[in-house]
C-alpha cells in the first residue's frame, strides 16, 4: 500500500464515497461534492483521484451491471477499504486535537 497521507480533495472523495454507500460512482460522487462544496468540480479531476486512492489502497471498485438507461455501460462503483476508514479516521483524529488547542480568545471577535 502506497502513502495514506490525504490531500484536502482527496479526503473530500473519501467522505462523499463514505456517505454515498452502495452510490459511490464518478457522476454520483461529482454532483455530491459540488452540492456541498459549492466549487464547480471537473469528473477527470474526480476520476484521477479515485485512480489514486484505490492505488493507495483506501477504496476498492467493481462494475455494477449494464443497464439500458446507459447505452448497455456499466457503472465503476466504490466503496472504502479498511485503510481508507482508517485514514479517514486518522485525519479527523488529526483535526479535531488541532482545534481543541485553539484557544477560546481567539475565537472572541469572530
Amino acid at each position: 500500500m502506497k502513502g495514506t497521507n490525504l490531500g484536502e480533495f482527496e479526503e473530500l472523495v473519501l467522505l462523499t464515497v463514505a456517505a454515498l454507500v452502495n452510490d459511490a460512482y464518478s457522476v454520483a460522487i461529482c454532483d455530491e461534492l459540488s452540492d456541498h462544496t459549492g466549487r464547480s468540480v471537473k469528473l477527470g479531476v474526480v476520476h484521477a483521484v479515485l485512480n489514486r486512492l484505490e492505488e493507495k489502497g483506501l477504496v476498492k471498485s467493481e462494475l455494477g451491471e449494464a443497464t439500458k438507461a446507459r447505452g448497455g455501460k456499466r457503472k465503476r462503483f466504490y466503496e472504502l477499504t479498511m485503510q481508507g476508514k482508517t485514514a479517514l479516521l486518522n485525519a479527523k483524529s488529526m483535526r479535531d486535537q488541532l482545534w481543541a488547542r485553539i484557544p477560546a480568545l481567539a475565537w472572541k471577535n469572530v
